[in-house]
């Protein structure tokens, strides 16, 4: 299986190397050649240096040879923007697209992009942990 991985920072390095040891051949794409160091020294996958709204970056990266790619930059909006582009210029069907804002994560969710909200996550980890741990007030 190939992936390609936009963005090399936490998460992207980390689903990167999972991905990786799963044995999927991955390609990451960071603007930051630096970033290669989080993918770790024994990292046998391959990086593109470059921003992954930029076609030919992505032509480097072989985009259209991917079974799956996950989008993690530090922006909503690039990272919706490139998730549109893998899907509808590269064809990739398994696009995931990490998204913070979680009015937007469910707007893009309901028009059919797979996404993952950590804020909305937390949100609800957050609630459901409280809402366990402290007995609830009962209404009269």
């Amino acid at each position: 299986m190939n992936a390609v991985v936009i963005g090399s920072g936490r998460v992207g390095s980390a689903v990167a190397k999972g991905l990786a040891a799963d044995g999927w051949d991955v390609t990451v794409v960071d603007e930051d050649e630096d970033a290669l160091g989080r993918l770790g020294q024994g990292w046998r996958g391959g990086f593109v240096v470059g921003h992954g709204m930029d076609v030919k970056v992505l032509d480097r990266a072989k985009v259209g040879e991917p079974d799956a790619a996950v989008v993690a930059t530090d922006g909503d909006n690039t990272n919706i923007v490139i998730g549109q582009v893998l899907q509808k210029r590269y064809g990739i069907d398994m696009v995931v697209v990490r998204v913070l804002d979680p009015a937007r994560a469910k707007l893009y969710a309901e028009r059919g992009m797979n996404v993952v909200c950590p804020t909305q996550t937390a949100i609800s980890e957050l609630l459901d942990t409280v809402r366990s741990a402290v007995p609830q007030v009962k209404s009269a």
